[in-house]
């Protein structure tokens, strides 16, 4: 009767989702979800292009109701000229932009142009196309008003997960791409980065992307190379735009949210010039035109992982006590290579005041995943796991958001973790001022 009872469990199993199997014994936590293998490297088709043929095509915020497009062209003597219009193959506008270059060791890199286009109207399909070339591109603008969307995912790099994580992006109906830095894992070898631009172009074409640095983005060989050559020159972010005098700190608005982003690899400390700009730029911040505020950067303050514990302790003593006092909602990082959400917390302990530090740095990177957590889970600390994946952050209106993250499990985007998230704006604590 026993082996009967056996058998028939086993053949239950064999019939059950691994991912409901899994979903069903979380309830215990610190059961490991079965996770399939590592992927290699992930190499896009050879396709052969023109000289002046725009590559590499993304596009990002640039202040009120603008938008910077950057491409790569090998032609030296291709134009910065973005012609654009909200009819396929009709383009009434024409914006004249700037172009630069760079050099690594052997490398030289193609001509990378940067060109602001505006005032558009909200809400918006625009064709355009770059440097009087085809192919036309197409995107959306963000709208002004609540509800807006954001698709959140970090440490991306090129291998197979990473080509998961896009796909699944790419089905999520978001506005605009936050990443908290790590973008094509680089690695000094840079014709990495030209195949990242060719990797991420399709999504990244179509919605901006606002990215800020990681550790990958350095690159830094002494007295040969500077820091972050290769991230300035071709992601440029509006820290013009946003009063920041480097692009490795700045913000931007998006309907009702204020989203801030930090560098973790440039000076943070009380005389520095990234936490003068923070302060000033906190300053400004009208909590009636933007309920909401949202923070990134690459190194999380809140993790309980094994994995790079203490890295962000000096930033953390620098800089929490600003975004406490100015009322912070939701704080992403990503370095660490999972997920973990945790609660409102200050100060190392729960917090209704403090912020919502979520870690997403689990986007597909070629190093793997983190999968040591500390015991106890601390109380700060509501969900952890160690998967590829993204999350989705979707701001209904001025009090009220729905985040959720999104497993990569054998390519099907499983809904993992999903959580409302009221803002601080009638709670009183964001009432607080910003230190003097």
């Amino acid at each position: 009767m026993e082996l009967k009872l056996k058998i028939i469990l086993l053949l239950l199993l064999s019939l059950t989702p691994i991912s409901f199997i899994c979903a069903t014994i979380r309830a215990g936590e610190e059961v490991e979800y079965l996770r399939p293998p590592p992927r290699k490297a992930f190499r896009l088709p050879w396709d052969p292009k023109s000289s002046s043929q725009p590559q590499q095509v993304h596009i990002s915020l640039a202040g009120d109701k603008h938008i910077r497009v950057s491409w790569v062209t090998t032609d030296k003597s291709s134009p910065s000229i973005v012609e654009y219009g909200t009819s396929t193959g009709k383009y009434s506008y024409k914006a004249q932009g700037e172009s630069t270059k760079y050099s690594y060791v052997l490398y030289r890199s193609g001509m990378i142009h940067h060109t602001v286009i505006g005032p558009l109207q909200d809400n918006t399909v625009y064709f355009y196309r770059c440097g009087g070339e085809d192919p036309e591109f197409q995107f959306k603008t963000p709208p002004s008003k609540f509800p807006v969307t954001f698709a959140v995912a970090g440490d991306l790099g090129q291998t197979g997960w990473t080509k998961s994580t896009l796909d699944h992006i790419d089905q999520c109906k978001y506005d605009v791409h936050l990443l908290p830095g790590d973008l094509s894992y680089a690695d000094y070898i840079q014709h990495r980065w030209d195949t990242f631009g060719q990797l991420v172009q399709p999504l990244a074409s179509a919605r901006p992307w606002m990215v800020t640095q990681g550790n990958h983005e350095k690159e830094y060989i002494p007295f040969v190379v500077d820091e972050f050559i290769s991230y300035n020159s071709r992601w440029k972010m509006p820290f013009e735009e946003s009063g920041s005098t480097s692009n490795l700190y700045y913000s931007f608005d998006v309907a009702g949210v204020h989203t801030i982003m930090l560098g973790s690899y440039t000076d943070y400390d009380d005389y520095s010039d990234q936490y003068r700009w923070l302060k000033a730029d906190l300053r400004k911040v009208d909590r009636k035109k933007t309920p909401w505020l949202v923070v990134l950067f690459h190194v999380p303050w809140y993790n309980s992982n094994e994995a790079h514990q203490g890295e962000a302790d000096d930033m953390m003593t620098a800089m929490e006590p600003l975004l406490y006092a100015a009322g912070a909602d939701i704080v992403f990082a990503g370095h660490v290579h999972a997920y973990e959400r945790t609660r409102r917390v200050y100060n190392g302990k729960p917090d209704p005041c403090g912020a919502v530090h979520i870690t997403i740095g689990d986007g597909g990177n070629k190093e793997g995943l983190a999968r040591k957590y500390k015991l106890p889970q601390p109380e700060w600390s509501v969900f952890r796991e160690a998967s590829f994946g993204h999350g989705e952050l979707a701001i209904i209106n001025s009090t009220h958001a729905s985040w959720s993250w999104h497993r990569n499990d054998d390519d099907e985007p499983v809904r993992s973790d999903q959580v409302s998230i009221t803002s601080l704006i009638d709670s009183g604590c964001s009432s607080i001022r910003v230190m003097n």
